[in-house]
Order: structure tokens, then C-alpha cells, then sequence
């Protein structure tokens, strides 16, 4: 097994990125960046802890909900979820986070590093506002890195094309994973019905 424990070693193996790739980065929210961030209703929030290990969380919102205050400053705000609060935890303890934005039907996205501050109340949260419901937190990310990533994971993974996509019904439920994972002595279907009640009334 060749394992690369170097980044000398890691440099062997894929070399170094052209200088155009290298130039892509830069420290600001320019105005191609502004213009995906209000066309994306879908962002990847990436968070570690202090010990290192991740947490990767998917965040959705109508297009334009995720808030550019300047060129260093984008504010996303919190939905209802399952309250384990795992990217949350981690922003407290260590600031770091990364995040991957997502337009539909396009294969390039938007990534962004930087530092999160989580708030609970500002002049911005009236912006903030879905369906008449206020957020209870925020996060605040200060850009640190931005690029441009290129289309080649999604023209690889078909990602948007219909044609690819498996059955669904070929691929267990929610329910059906639930039931199994915590051996719950609760029926699949039941635990489904549940679940789609609660994905659409409490969305906000």
C-alpha cells in the first residue's frame, strides 16, 4: 500500500497546480461570486473540532436567502432541524469552516473558506425572515478564500441528469433506514408518514 504522509510525497504523485489554477483564489466576495450566492438555494457548510473530526451539513433556502453584507461577509441563517447542533458545536470551539455553493442544473460551484462566528440576534435578521418565521441563529462567515471550482465532479457523476438517477423506490425509505439502524419496534411505514409530516410543517 502506498500511503502519502508528506506533502513532498503528495506532490510526487499529482504535481504542482498550474498558475492560472493557483491565481483563482482570491480574498473577497466579488461580484460573480454575489451573483451565484443569490442564484443558490443549497449550500454545504463544512465544520471540525479542535480533535480534527468533521461535519459536513446541507443547507436549504429559497435562492437569495443566504445574506452578502460586503465583499467579507456572507450570513447564513438557521432552520429548524434535529437539534444535535454538530456544525454549531464546532464553529464555538473552533471557527474554521468551508462552504460548497450549489446552483441547480449548473456543474461549477462556489467555495468559500473562512471564519464563523454564530449570532443570535442583529439588525440583519428581519432579511433573515422565510415564511413569516425569524431564525433563532445565524451564522456569520468571514471570507477568507474564494474560488471557483470546476465542472468535472459533476459532467463525472451526471450529477443533474434525470437519466441517471436511480428509482427511487429501488432505495430503502427513511423510515425503513431508521427502523433498522436504532432497531426501532416501530412499522417503516409509520415512521415514514411521520417523517413527511414533519419535513413539510416544519420547514420554518
Amino acid at each position: 500500500m502506498g500511503i502519502i504522509d508528506s506533502h513532498e510525497a503528495l506532490r510526487e504523485v499529482i504535481g504542482e497546480a498550474a498558475e492560472l489554477t493557483q491565481k483563482k483564489v482570491i480574498d473577497r466576495i466579488d461580484e460573480h461570486a454575489r451573483n451565484l450566492i443569490e442564484h443558490s438555494p443549497f449550500v454545504l457548510l463544512a465544520t471540525s473540532a479542535p480533535d480534527g473530526s468533521c461535519d459536513v451539513s446541507p443547507r436549504g433556502d429559497p435562492a437569495g436567502s443566504v445574506l452578502v453584507l460586503d465583499e467579507t461577509t456572507l450570513v447564513l441563517a438557521d432552520r429548524p432541524g434535529n437539534k444535535l447542533v454538530d456544525s454549531f458545536r464546532n464553529i464555538v470551539d473552533n471557527p474554521h469552516a468551508g462552504l460548497l455553493f450549489l446552483v441547480p442544473g449548473m456543474n461549477e460551484t462556489l467555495r468559500v473558506n473562512g471564519r464563523a462566528t454564530l449570532v443570535s440576534e442583529a439588525p440583519y435578521f428581519d432579511s433573515l425572515v422565510v415564511k413569516g418565521k425569524r431564525p433563532k441563529l445565524a451564522v456569520v462567515v468571514e471570507v477568507q478564500e474564494l474560488y471557483m471550482h470546476c465542472a468535472k465532479a459533476f459532467l463525472r457523476s451526471s450529477l443533474w441528469d434525470p437519466s441517471t438517477w436511480p428509482e427511487r423506490s429501488s432505495l430503502p425509505s427513511m423510515g425503513t433506514i431508521m427502523r433498522d439502524q436504532m432497531a426501532l419496534p416501530v412499522s417503516a411505514e409509520e415512521l415514514d408518514a411521520r417523517l413527511d409530516e414533519r419535513a413539510m410543517t416544519q420547514q420554518y
